[in-house]
């Protein structure tokens, strides 16, 4: 059984009740879900809106990264879904969930995804503040 069951990178908005739903399982005992959202500010300076970019390679990162996760965690189900484009504050960029058979499982995989996927899959976010400056975000 593939334990991945949501992987993407997507334009479009991000749904929390679509990332939950996918992984429902009756062998979990817990699921942990992770939702990043745009913030209005970064280091006390205010942020009008971010774009996101992605690699081509991106969802095949994604994956990777997923499936290192589910190899190191009792994971019953997992998904990850990040948003590229233009974003507003209040938006979502990011939902991860994972589900485990007990929550201290969810809680360590949800956790390690949601790390790893900043650290490895190759997005770069693009922040624009209130006072007309912008500037680049290393991978994320």
């Amino acid at each position: 059984m593939d334990v991945i069951r949501l992987a993407g990178i997507r334009q479009t908005p991000l749904s929390v009740d679509e990332v939950f739903a996918a992984v429902g399982d009756d062998s979990a005992g817990g699921t942990a879900l992770f939702v990043g959202t745009v913030r209005d500010h970064d280091h006390d300076r205010p942020v009008t809106r971010l774009s996101y970019s992605a690699h081509p390679t991106a969802e095949r990162e994604l994956r990777a990264v997923m499936e290192k996760v589910a190899s190191d965690f009792p994971v019953r189900a997992m998904a990850a879904v990040h948003r590229v484009g233009d974003l507003r504050v209040g938006d979502l960029a990011v939902v991860v969930a994972v589900s485990c058979p007990h929550r201290a499982e969810a809680f360590a995989a949800c956790r390690r995804l949601i790390d790893d996927l900043k650290a490895q899959v190759p997005i770069w976010k693009h922040q624009f503040f209130a006072d007309g400056t912008d500037e680049w975000v290393g991978a994320c």
